[in-house]
């Protein structure tokens, strides 16, 4: 009779612990914790993302925690590791160095965290999503927007960082409409470099550099992103070339967006972040309760084919910037001020 009851006791608390566990993990994935791991914080355009994505997700019931790495590989490396030993469910990433996260990455995939990569894509590592704007087609506007202002002539092409999977998505981009005038002959490139970690200042001293070795006889730069075109622009004005040589760019910040308006920068394209940050906090909740998102592409980043969603970017310029009022990406007054 002991045996029996000790039996039945056994079992009434065998199956409490087995409620306790799955009472539990249903919590999790109705309140999901969410870690969201950023290349640098103190670029205008991560700022911005990380506000958007943590509204969304807090709308969705999940619990956000954000890294910055300050463009430190080894920083965002243990950041990620923190963020696995507080246990979350999924970790987003917008990759500093895109090569280098392979065995963090297989930590987070022992630990069961989900893992997804944001606007640029993790190479090398068994992540679970990956979610951008059409980066080709970025690329692809940026050379549009500068062959439409400048058809002919010697061209300089001012790269991302050679960290950054997305600046080779750019150029890939980028030569799909210049490859053909450069074989008509119509194009000359007369130089081309990557600016390391899109910093402003070197793409300065590249363009200074550039106009030096070329006698300032450069007729279009075509600019990876919207901070390495105001390098290129802040040596074209020492040359009193600033609005006679097409420069292109990317990101729609408010520094660009005043020089498009002031006919110094000819375009830059808009991703519209509230749009990707708010979709990537639906996929991140997705991938914690375990759902089948839904994706439109896949992009090979050498372990697998990543399931992807790819979003589409919005060219800019004089004309249509009025386009970044109506989403309230910035306000009149942002935009007018000096």
């Amino acid at each position: 009779m002991n045996a029996i009851l000790k039996k039945s006791v056994l079992a009434l608390m065998a199956a409490a612990s087995l409620s306790l566990v799955s009472a539990g993990a249903m919590a999790d994935a109705k309140n999901p914790k969410i870690g969201f791991s950023i290349d640098d914080l103190r670029v205008e355009r991560w700022a911005r993302d990380r506000d958007f994505f943590t509204a969304a997700a807090e709308k969705l019931g999940a619990k956000v925690f954000v890294q910055s790495a300050d463009a430190s590989e080894a920083r965002q490396i243990s950041q990620i590791e923190n963020l696995i030993s507080r246990g979350v469910d999924v970790i987003v990433i917008v990759p500093f160095n895109a090569t280098v996260l392979t065995n963090t990455i297989k930590e987070a995939k022992k630990a069961g965290i989900k893992v997804l990569s944001y606007d640029r894509l993790i190479l090398n590592a068994d992540v679970d999503a990956y979610i951008s704007f059409d980066n080709e087609k970025v690329g692809e506007m940026q050379a549009e927007g500068v062959v439409k202002a400048q058809p002919k002539g010697n061209y300089f092409l001012l790269g991302g960082s050679p960290t950054d999977n997305n600046a080779k998505m750019f150029r890939a981009g980028q030569m799909k409409v210049l490859q053909p005038l450069i074989d008509k002959g119509d194009i000359k490139v007369v130089g081309q470099q990557w600016v390391k970690e899109w910093n402003p200042t070197e793409a300065l001293s590249i363009v200074e550099n550039a106009l030096t070795a070329n006698n300032n006889k450069i007729d279009a730069i075509v600019a990876s992103n919207d901070g390495t075109a105001g390098g290129a622009i802040q040596a074209l004005a020492a040359q009193k070339l600033a609005g006679k040589v097409p420069v292109s760019g990317q990101d729609a910040d408010i520094a660009a967006v005043k020089r498009v308006i002031g006919g110094t920068q000819t375009m830059t394209v808009y991703k519209p972040l509230k749009l990707i940050a708010s979709e990537a906090a639906a996929l991140s909740v997705h991938l914690a309760r375990n759902e089948k998102p839904t994706y439109n592409a896949q992009y090979d980043n050498g372990v697998k084919k990543v399931d992807t969603i790819l979003l589409k970017p919005i060219l800019l310029t004089k004309s249509n910037v009025n386009i970044l009022v109506q989403d309230g990406f910035y306000t009149q007054a942002q935009i007018d001020g000096k």
